[in-house]
């Protein structure tokens, strides 16, 4: 089952905020995120709070969309009793799960109440995930129509092998597909990539970036495959039944993906994502910022945004909470007019530092010198030294990891932060 929720303050059943969240709220974008918790099966390496049928206990997906919506309204009432000033969502991101499970009739319905509610700034990106044997060309035709303006699939991998062992449903050669009917409505198309899976070879990994390059994705994710305590993986791995992922090996296989999407037109703007540079006329360096994934962008940046669904997390002016996990739980808080939150922190000037740091140093000129400590402004020249920062960008003042850095980020924040 999906890990456990963070300990933390109880959340009030009103759901009501401080007034310290609306402090330079002017200078914040606001998303909204909707998670949905359904997935058809339950793959081995995922510790997500999605549910298959069978773990729904009682709890219906036919319900799930009016459900949300209410806590749509919860959120307005709330962010304005917080007297926030009226923002409209500059991103939304429909993340589970599996999204595409529900009718795309109810992702309408539940898009067009966080417009009616909140407003859309103009050229807002709108996404959702998807599995590429979750939709067809008439599913994402209603979701332009509705409004969306990018999808997210599921990709992983190109190999059946390596698919197998995830336990993903999809058939690889449905991939060439999902994308063409995406690019025949008017979609934006991002593919999301895992390497590293137990098994998987450097040739295997090859092969799976050679194919979702062949498509011409805008945008691509690759993460390195990580054991999450509590999955099925997890228990595999420790009875001996597969090899656990060999962090060697996964340090290739993410030089070779930066080698080959670079090779393809791709920059990397954050540690695991790619956004492809130039066509159509446009600037490569504005058509590189269009492309990447302005909602996650939101996230490392500190923005605010509000969760909405069971698991899901929020984040308002240093407040950040999360709600109930299981649907049935979350539907009972929304069934009596309750907050579905289930617990909250207020996070204090160093907490929000040291995230800050963590966060804007994986984005590519994320993170300025000048708001690093002076212990961290010091280490500067010796992560020059390793190989680890840019030379070139620290001149400008900012800190960029290269090629090396990327695969030690951890180690670099760590002496950042020292």
């Amino acid at each position: 089952m999906p890990s456990a929720l963070p300990l933390a303050d109880p959340a009030p059943l009103n759901g009501l905020l401080p007034s310290s969240v609306a402090d330079d709220a002017a200078t914040r974008n606001f998303g909204v995120y909707v998670h949905v918790p359904f997935c058809r099966v339950r793959c081995g390496y995922c510790d997500f709070n999605t549910y298959t049928s069978e773990e729904l206990r009682g709890s219906k997906r036919s319900d799930y969309a009016g459900q949300a919506m209410e806590e749509i309204a919860l959120a307005a009432t709330v962010l304005s009793a917080a007297g926030l000033p009226q923002r409209a969502a500059s991103t939304i991101f429909f993340g589970g799960g599996t999204p595409t499970l529900l009718p795309s009739g109810d992702l309408a319905a539940m898009l067009a109440a966080i417009i009616d509610t909140f407003g859309l700034q103009p050229g807002a990106e709108i996404t959702t995930e998807a599995n590429p044997d979750s939709v067809d060309l008439e599913y994402l035709s209603t979701l332009k129509d509705a409004g969306f303006t990018r999808v997210s699939f599921g990709m992983q991998s190109a190999v059946p092998e390596v698919l197998a062992t995830l336990e993903r449903t999809h058939d690889p050669a449905r991939i060439p597909l999902v994308v063409q009917w995406a690019r025949q409505v008017g979609l934006d198309v991002s593919l999301d990539l895992i390497y590293g899976t137990p098994g998987e070879t450097l040739e295997d990994w090859r092969r799976s970036l050679e194919h979702a390059i062949a498509q011409q994705p805008d945008h691509l994710s690759a993460y390195a495959l990580i054991v999450e305590d509590g999955t099925k993986l997890a228990r595999q791995i420790r009875r001996g039944e597969v090899a656990q992922p060999d962090d060697d090996l996964q340090a290739d296989m993410y030089e070779l993906a930066d080698q080959l999407l670079a090779q393809a037109g791709f920059e990397w703007y954050e540690v695991s994502n790619w956004a492809h540079r130039g066509g159509h006329g446009v600037p490569a360096l504005a058509h590189t910022l269009d492309r990447r994934s302005r909602h996650n962008l939101a996230y490392w940046q500190g923005h605010d945004w509000w969760g909405i669904g069971p698991g899901a997390h929020s984040h308002i002016g240093g407040v950040r909470w999360w709600n109930v996990k299981h649907p049935a739980a979350y539907a009972d808080r929304i069934r009596a007019g309750h907050s579905p939150a289930a617990g909250r922190e207020t996070l204090n000037g160093e907490t929000r530092r040291v995230e800050r740091v963590l966060l804007l140093t994986r984005i590519r000129d994320g993170l300025t010198i000048a708001e690093l400590a002076p212990s961290g402004r010091t280490a500067v020249a010796g992560l020059i030294a390793d190989e680890l920062v840019d030379a070139r960008a620290a001149l400008r003042g900012s800190i960029e990891l290269t090629l090396r850095g990327r695969l030690l980020a951890d180690a670099v924040v760590r002496r950042l932060l020292e």
